[in-house]
């Protein structure tokens, strides 16, 4: 069965900080494009930050860019989000997603990608 599991989110007052994890099992994702996406009750699903495959290019959406950092260990099979500065507004459930294809950019688009974690929760308190 193929998985993703994340983990590391958590409670934190706003400027705190948070790494998240995906943890990928039943297969190797080193040849796919990763991305962390985050949905807030009553909100759609947005796009927070992508990785190509080599982790030569990342990509983040402007409401974090410059707070977040996102990296991967192809050898470990995972994916990270190192969440910075936090602010209330970042509260929301944390998801990371594996490309479909492995040819092209990550586009920021929740259908660019075929295999989800649940999510973790990030919840960041004034």
């Amino acid at each position: 069965q193929v998985q993703l599991v994340e983990s590391g989110g958590g409670l934190v007052q706003a400027g705190g900080s948070l790494r998240l994890s995906c943890a990928a099992s039943g297969r190797t994702f080193s040849n796919y494009g990763m991305a962390w996406f985050r949905q807030a009750p009553g909100k759609e699903r947005e796009f927070v930050a992508a990785i190509t495959w080599s982790g030569s290019d990342t990509f983040y959406a402007d409401s974090v860019k410059g707070r977040f950092t996102i990296s991967r260990d192809n050898a470990r099979n995972t994916v990270y989000l190192q969440m910075s500065s936090l602010k209330p507004e970042d509260t929301a459930v944390y998801s990371c997603a594996v490309r479909r294809s492995r040819y092209g950019v990550p586009a920021q688009v929740p259908n660019d990608y075929a295999y989800w974690g649940q999510g973790t929760q990030v919840t960041v308190s004034s």
